[in-house]
């Protein structure tokens, strides 16, 4: 399918990025003009802002609500809920919206989110924000899958720079505004009455209301229906499969990895993968993701590197904040602040690959730059970033993780989205958010399982060392009842009590801390080192220059020719 699309350039749009409204958007079957994307698009940034605020507001702020719940150790089941029902439920918003249309499921994926937001503002627990969240995550599983796979249906992969920035000025807003709105309602200790960190998921709302509205009048894409069956056992399936796998990777180390429980979620897992498999070869073009895409090796293995580049992406989302919080002793405003480096890395990134690539059509390139960058950074924070590491140096280091994530992360998705067919598109695209969705929680629930499970040991024997520092000893001969024998273990449920510590009894606690912080950088790099190897295996494939949706007019048209 993509071969015929490039054999008939006559049909798309190659006026690049001139008038509103070209010949090629005149002679394309589906094309629509310059001014009617740009009304479509202004419905898709509501979504996309916000699950791209959600993102930054609440990973800024978690530090806090883990506090004030007593849960810090138990973040990762906010953060795993969350990212377990948004990863099952993207395929399936990808596959229904391929048979009945964009509009009405991205409706039902806003307001699932903004009641979900509703929902976290009660918790008073961190298990009961995990539940809340998980409702919450069945919401964020459609709203930048559809997003993206709505793009990929009004325009061309080549033109798609044209559009970019106004794409990318919703993450930058979000990337600017997120950590500092939410380090600031984090750092209040009530507003209107209401504990401050509790606004983080409370400002989800009015935004959720008017992106509604929004995409009511102005998403309308032109859409023919299929009548198709829906593969409600692949999505249980997926589920059996999924889950044990992802709670034996976050419970591991506490549960023992060969103990009964892990036992009994491998097994459960790995009969849930073969199910899943043979239900959606049963299914044929219904499955959620028909096993026909993976024959094609561009699909298949951008897949695998989308999983990959997710564990690596979040990895490092997740360490750098706690590494700021924890061990720098920054505020949630600060952090936030601290992190801004990284988020314009990585627009930066994103503008110059999106220009070049619809300049030249090439952008294998920018993933292998990418992936390469990404793991060389992982490197330098595990051998330079120390506990007293000067915050200039850091910062350096995580602008180069930003330019890393900026090269790979858009041109996956381009890149899937070109390899199927136009019919495809929703599927594909759903598949490539499914499969980063699916490494970024692996990744949390491992990264945060290894973090967690030694800093216990790491602080101990930082304190034993400290024990001969006159510094220290002279702190605790001054506070004699500031840290305890239990010290080391309370703080993983509790860190907000290192910042009122004399700076010398904090100090092996910030070493603990940053000790395994780097165990986890180094596993992260190991990761990436997988991913810079995978790229260099996956083919180019000159960009389509038709949209999803003229294609399939297109074909539409031919179809009718022929008869």
């Amino acid at each position: 399918m993509s071969t015929s699309s490039r054999t008939q350039p006559a049909s798309g749009p190659e006026s690049g990025p001139g008038g509103s409204a070209s010949a090629g958007d005149e002679t394309a079957p589906g094309g629509l003009t310059h001014r009617q994307i740009l009304t479509i698009l202004s419905g898709l940034m509501l979504g996309m802002f916000l699950a791209a605020l959600d993102q930054t507001i609440v990973s800024t702020a978690i530090r806090t609500i883990a506090d004030d719940l007593h849960g810090l150790n138990q973040q990762a089941w906010t953060t795993t809920a969350y990212l377990i029902t948004s990863t099952i439920a993207t395929p399936l918003y990808g596959k229904l919206s391929d048979i009945y249309g964009r509009k009405p499921f991205f409706l039902a994926a806003i307001s699932i989110f903004v009641v979900g937001s509703i929902m976290c503002t009660f918790s008073t627990s961190m298990v009961e924000l995990a539940v809340f969240r998980a409702f919450q995550g069945i919401g964020a599983g459609g709203l930048m899958s559809l997003a993206l796979a709505i793009i990929g249906d009004i325009v061309p992969p080549r033109q798609r720079a044209r559009y970019q920035g106004y794409i990318l000025a919703v993450f930058a807003t979000s990337s600017v505004a997120g950590p500092l709105v939410g380090g600031f309602l984090a750092g209040q200790s009530s507003v209107l009455g209401i504990a401050g960190w509790r606004w983080v998921f409370l400002v989800n709302v009015p935004i959720g209301i008017i992106a509604l509205f929004v995409v009511a009048r102005v998403l309308n894409v032109p859409h023919s229906r299929r009548e198709h069956r829906i593969d409600w056992w692949g999505a249980v399936t997926i589920v059996l499969g999924v889950v044990p796998l992802l709670l034996v990777a976050e419970q591991g180390e506490s549960w023992g990895w060969l103990s009964a429980a892990a036992v009994s979620c491998y097994v459960i897992g790995v009969l849930g993968v073969i199910a899943w498999v043979l239900v959606e070869k049963r299914m044929g073009d219904e499955a959620l993701i028909p096993m026909r895409l993976f024959s094609n090796n561009v699909f298949s293995r951008t897949s695998l590197l989308s999983l990959i580049v997710g564990m690596v992406m979040f990895g490092g989302l997740l360490m750098i904040p706690q590494y700021l919080q924890i061990v720098k002793g920054a505020s949630p405003t600060k952090s936030g602040l601290l992190m801004l480096p990284l988020m314009l890395g990585m627009m930066v990134a994103s503008i110059a690959t999106g220009q070049v690539t619809s300049r030249t059509g090439r952008y294998k390139i920018f993933p292998v730059i990418g992936t390469a960058l990404m793991c060389v950074t992982m490197l330098l924070f595990h051998y330079q970033v120390q506990w007293n590491t000067p915050l200039p140096k850091t910062m350096v280091f995580m602008a180069l993780m930003g330019v890393g994530l900026g090269f790979t992360m858009q041109t996956l998705v381009l890149s899937v989205q070109n390899a199927v067919p136009p019919q495809d598109m929703g599927t594909a695209t759903a598949s490539a958010t499914f499969f980063r969705q699916l490494g970024g929680t692996a990744g949390t629930a491992i990264f945060l399982s290894v973090l967690f499970s030694t800093v216990g040991g790491k602080i101990t024997t930082a304190l034993g060392k400290a024990q001969s520092d006159p510094a220290f000893q002279a702190a605790r001969r001054a506070h004699p009842h500031a840290i305890s024998p239990d010290s080391a273990k309370s703080v993983i449920s509790d860190s907000s009590f290192l910042q009122k510590l004399d700076p010398a009894l904090a100090a092996p606690f910030k070493q603990g801390f940053a000790s395994s912080m780097h165990l986890v950088f180094i596993i992260v790099a190991g990761v990436a080192a997988l991913a810079f190897l995978l790229m260099l295996t996956i083919k180019e494939v000159p960009l389509r220059r038709l949209s999803g949706a003229q294609a399939r007019a297109q074909a539409e048209a031919q179809a009718q020719a022929e008869l």
